[in-house]
C-alpha cells in the first residue's frame, strides 16, 4: 500500500503544478490593461477572502507591508478595491473587491474555465469522470484542519 502511496504522492506533485500554471497563465492573460500579475493576484485573494487586512495580503504575496501598502493604493485608485473599517475593530482596515473588482476577477475567472473546459474535453468522458472523482476525493484532505487553506470553487 506504501507504493501506490508513494506514486500518488509524486503524480499530485507532478501534475498540481502544471496544472496551476496553465491556470495562472491564462487568468494572467486576461486581466485588465495596466493592471500587474501581484494586482491581480491581490484580487484574486481578496475574492477568495473578503475583508482580509493589509497584513493578511502581503503575506498571501511575500510582499512588506509598504509595497503591499502601495499596490493596494493602486487598487483603490482604479476603483478595483475599497478599504473599509473593520466590524470587529474599528482600529483596523479591511480590504473587499468593489463591484468593478469583482467584475473584473470574475471575468478573468470565466475565460479561464473556458479555456480548461476546452483542454479538458480533449480527454475521455471516463477520464473526465476520474479527474471529477479524484478532485472530490482532494477537496476534503486541503482544509484548514489540515493545515491547508481552501476556498470551495473561488481558487485562483
Amino acid at each position: 500500500m506504501l507504493g501506490l502511496t508513494d506514486e500518488c504522492t509524486r503524480e499530485v506533485l507532478e501534475v498540481v503544478p502544471l496544472m496551476m500554471q496553465v491556470i495562472r497563465t491564462q487568468m494572467r492573460s486576461q486581466r485588465i490593461p495596466g493592471l500587474s500579475v501581484p494586482q491581480f493576484r491581490t484580487l484574486a485573494y481578496l475574492q477568495r477572502h473578503p475583508g482580509a487586512t493589509l497584513s493578511d495580503v502581503a503575506e498571501h504575496l511575500g510582499l512588506t507591508l509598504p509595497s503591499m501598502s502601495k499596490l493596494i493604493d493602486g487598487l483603490v485608485g482604479q476603483d478595483l478595491v475599497t478599504r473599509e473599517v473593520s466590524p470587529a475593530d474599528r482600529r483596523y482596515l479591511t480590504l473587499i473587491l468593489s463591484p468593478l473588482g469583482q467584475t473584473t476577477f470574475q471575468s478573468a475567472r470565466q475565460a479561464t474555465q473556458i479555456q480548461l473546459a476546452r483542454l479538458l474535453a480533449t480527454l475521455s468522458d471516463a477520464e473526465r469522470a476520474i479527474i471529477i472523482q479524484a478532485m472530490q476525493a482532494l477537496r476534503p484532505l486541503c482544509t484548514l484542519e489540515h493545515g491547508v487553506e481552501l476556498s470551495s470553487e473561488k481558487r485562483a
